[in-house]
């Protein structure tokens, strides 16, 4: 018998599209979990060199949420390639112009830094509001995983 290994070819046409609500969620949530799903590791012939990942597409990243100070603390850094031409923007200022930048930045943070991590960056489409156009694709809703819920303080029972 023997191990079963995947190949390109057996990829091609299998892919998944799922489309992820981003409306309540915070940005670090939400992005390792469409990260996950675009490398494929939810996939149980997963392979660490390969891109086994389904194409996922975020709507409503205008109403994703920052936790804590993040908004005013969180810089977001680009270089012109001119002598002195750093850039700095503040998380509060790009989630007002571009909040569609600011999740598929999150997600690419957690995507290998290589060739396999791009090609997995490309399968995902990012909208600030409700809407996409890849109904012709007919993608499934995704549910996240809910996020270490409180819990309300339980009374530890008396050890006499």
């Amino acid at each position: 018998m023997s191990t079963y290994f995947p190949s390109g070819k057996d990829l091609a046409g299998k892919r998944k599209w799922f489309v992820v609500d981003a409306a309540g969620q915070t940005v670090g949530h939400l992005a390792s979990e469409v990260a996950s799903i675009l490398s494929g590791k939810r996939n149980p012939a997963w392979t660490p060199f390969m891109d086994m990942g389904d194409h996922v597409i975020v709507i409503n990243a205008r109403r994703a949420v920052l936790k804590g100070a993040k908004a005013e603390q969180k810089m977001y850094r680009r270089h012109t390639l001119y002598p002195g031409g750093l850039r700095e923007t503040t998380a509060a200022e790009m989630f007002a112009k571009t909040p569609d930048r600011v999740i598929t930045l999150a997600v690419q943070g957690m995507l290998p830094k290589n060739k396999l991590g791009k090609a997995m960056a490309k399968k995902l489409k990012v909208y600030a509001d409700g809407e996409h156009r890849h109904s012709a694709q007919r993608p499934q809703a995704y549910e996240l995983t809910p996020r270490y819920e409180s819990k309300p303080n339980q009374a530890k029972p008396n050890q006499d």
